[in-house]
């Protein structure tokens, strides 16, 4: 599972890396995260994007993940987008995943999906862990590449009985301004 530090160590080398391009014109990034709890339930996410825009290309990177735990249950997931655009071409790309813990008794569901084109990425991945008596862990997230727009959303659920969920939302969005 991946943790907060984790991601936030990510989050900091990515957008080490995409503001490193120098001579820009325009050079963003940032970073959001947030974590809840509550009746034996854990709920975190965080956030990043960073942009480089200059007269001869763009390009941006945005992320976010995060992770959940209630009883014996755990659930967290991540999602990575790219995109860079010059006089010669552009190139895109997408990544995602996550995964899912139970105790014996435990249900599991892990999907995760890249779908779209050089032009258009979408990916998904959805992760949660279910044990009886109604503890439950789940974790979402979703990225989108287009043309001018990064964007991640990770949203991080968890459910102890006696108590409502635990929230954590994260959404980061690059718009390269083209």
């Amino acid at each position: 599972m991946i943790n907060r530090f984790q991601l936030a160590i990510l989050a900091a080398a990515l957008t080490a890396g995409a503001t490193a391009t120098g001579f820009a014109e325009v050079n963003t990034s940032g970073a959001a995260g947030g974590s809840a709890a509550g009746r034996g339930a854990a709920a975190s996410s965080v956030g990043t994007g960073a942009a480089s825009v200059n007269p001869s290309g763009a390009s941006g990177v945005v992320g976010s993940g995060g992770s959940a735990a209630a009883g014996d249950t755990s659930a967290s997931s991540l999602g990575l987008g790219a995109t860079s655009t010059a006089p010669s071409g552009s190139s895109s790309t997408l990544g995602t995943g996550g995964s899912a813990a139970a105790g014996d008794d435990g249900h599991l569901t892990s999907r995760s999906a890249v779908h779209g084109n050089g032009n258009n990425l979408t990916g998904q991945s959805m992760d949660q862990a279910h044990e009886p008596g109604g503890v439950w862990s789940k974790s979402h997230t979703q990225t989108h590449v287009r043309q001018d727009e990064l964007s991640s959303r990770t949203k991080s659920m968890a459910h102890e009985p006696g108590g409502p969920p635990v929230k954590s939302t994260t959404d980061s969005t690059i718009n390269l301004g083209r």
